[in-house]
């Protein structure tokens, strides 16, 4: 018997809700995709409004009810997948108390400094803080990015607000507590504060790390699993979304856990890279690593008892956004009319990559010398630098828009075989890799990074909804419907599968050489331009 599941994917860009249909197979029925904006301040700030969250989560259920006949009353359940490392503060009826701040926010950087970088240090951070931290976490807060230094931040800078913080939640969170009135947070966004701890056996919120960074315990919410039930959808929230009341809302994951689980990696050094606005390369692990020198850290996986390994591009398919909104504006939009193209923002994303992956496709493999760094909102990892920014590197008099454009493709995949050979500096990575998010879609854009890396690349049949694809089976998980963990990668179909082309090896093994200089001879010159931030 079919049974029906509703997946939300809240992004950066927009939300998603998909729903499922789960049997023998996991079948997408029907989507619909409302965007949000981002608002990107000039002191480096990055925040977006849990009302517009919601508002397109509403919007969204009730257009894929309408699209795909299914009455509200064959919805079984609902679960979450959401961008990661936000802040959520709210108050003691749930409100939140300001705009939520994104994962891109990096004001903390003083407050960080303060809590890291003060006394005897090891990999430049205070070795008493470090120690503890890796000891009790497994990691260390150490990205200007991180959750804990945007809390210290509103603790420093909104004192009148954080006077009334009940709670500290992350996107899905907060959506979550609309969903069930239930103040609660899965453990993949818990181990993301580095003050939970993650030790075997262990499992809740640190005292002791509280303590060392100035955090109350007491904002610390309930911690629940992944495929645990918050609660039941309340009479207000079914309301709002057009479903029935008291359906279960299950705890879901953030976007890096769920797309990994949505792309089949549920076993020890199963490796995938995703390209969306952000972007990662991540190996599913059984015990927990870390390596400072390259800012790569072990977070929890979907699947209990294992990990991801996983190293951060913090602006991945958004450099193909401002590609489209700076580089290319008048030639995408002559390509769009001639294509009739309606306003539709699924369309639109759709023939976007067909137009990158006409004009790429014009260019010889190296962009004709032209290298992009694809830093546009500062880097995670191998360097964390919020200070990095984009270069074109080499222009000369016969360099056109149209090298520039793949120059910025193949900067991007640059860039996740930099984090593939780090992480394989400690993990053993075989010669496969899937490859999700938008990236995926494109053939061209595949076998790009299947020159560049190496190794062949398994693109998704379904590459755009893969986080919810990974939040439709935690549902169906804790709904019963599938049995295990070890049924899931069946679940998953593929689209197509690229071999590595060697004649196209020697170009790229001389262009990654000159990209992977690029920062060191440029970091304090971006310090210089862009270190104001406070």
């Amino acid at each position: 018997m079919d049974r029906y599941v509703l997946a939300y994917d809240i992004g950066t860009t927009g939300a998603k809700t998909c729903l499922y249909k789960i049997g023998g197979s996991l079948e997408l029925v029907a989507s619909d995709l409302c965007e949000y904006p981002l608002y990107i301040l000039d002191n480096g700030g990055a925040e977006q409004d849990v009302e517009d969250w919601w508002n397109a989560m509403t919007v969204t259920t009730r257009a894929v009810l309408k699209e795909s006949g299914v009455p509200a009353d064959k919805i079984e359940g609902l679960s979450f997948c959401s961008q990661m490392q936000g802040l959520v503060l709210v108050d003691k009826e749930g409100k939140p108390l300001r705009r939520a701040m994104s994962y891109m926010d990096q004001r903390g950087g003083l407050q960080q400094k303060r809590g890291l970088k003060r006394g005897v240090k090891i990999a430049g951070m205070n070795a008493f803080r470090l120690l503890v931290s890796l000891f009790l976490t497994g990691g260390v807060s150490a990205s200007v990015k991180d959750p804990l230094w945007k809390y210290k931040w509103v603790e420093d800078n909104e004192p009148e607000i954080f006077s009334r913080v009940h709670k500290w939640l992350d996107v899905k969170e907060a959506l979550i507590l609309r969903c069930t009135d239930r103040f609660v947070m899965t453990d993949d966004s818990a181990n993301a504060t580095f003050i939970y701890n993650t030790r075997k056996g262990v499992r809740s919120w640190s005292r002791t790390l509280c303590r060392i960074f100035g955090v109350k315990s007491s904002h610390m919410p309930e911690i629940i699993g992944a495929t645990e039930s918050a609660g039941g959808l309340t009479e207000s929230a079914a309301e709002s979304l057009g479903l029935k009341a008291g359906i279960p809302v299950f705890g879901g994951g953030g976007d890096l856990t769920l797309i990994s689980l949505g792309s089949g990696m549920t076993e020890e050094n199963d490796t995938h890279i995703y390209m969306g606005t952000s972007g990662w390369v991540a190996s599913v692990l059984k015990n927990r690593k870390v390596d400072l020198d390259s800012m790569i850290a072990s977070i929890f996986g979907a699947r209990p008892g294992y990990y991801n390994y996983i190293g951060e591009q913090e602006t991945s398919g958004k450099c193909l956004e401002w590609v489209r909104d700076h580089l290319a504006l008048d030639s995408i939009g002559i390509y769009l009319e001639k294509k009739e193209i309606s306003e539709d923002p699924e369309t639109v994303y759709n023939t976007l990559y067909e137009y990158m992956s006409e004009v790429i496709s014009e260019v010889p493999p190296g962009s004709n010398g032209v290298i992009f760094t694809p830093w546009l909102h500062g880097n995670r990892a191998p360097f964390e630098d919020p200070n990095a920014r984009g270069i074109f590197f080499n222009i000369n008099l016969n360099t056109g828009k149209r090298d520039m454009i793949r120059a910025v493709v193949e900067g991007m995949i640059f860039h996740n075989r930099w984090l593939l050979e780090s992480i394989e500096k400690n993990v053993p990575v075989g010669d496969v890799v899937r490859f999700a998010g938008g990236g995926a879609r494109s053939d061209v854009t595949c076998q790009i990074l299947a020159d560049i890396t190496g190794k062949t690349v398994e693109a998704l049949a379904d590459s755009k909804n893969t986080g919810a694809a990974g939040a439709a089976i935690l549902c169906g998980l804790g709904l019963g419907i599938i049995k295990g963990y070890e049924e899931v990668k069946a679940l998953i179909p593929l689209r197509k599968t690229f071999q590595p082309r060697k004649e196209n090896r020697h170009i790229y093994n001389k262009n990654f050489a000159v990209f992977k200089r690029l920062y060191g001879t440029n970091k304090k010159s971006f310090s210089q331009l862009n270190g104001g931030h406070k």
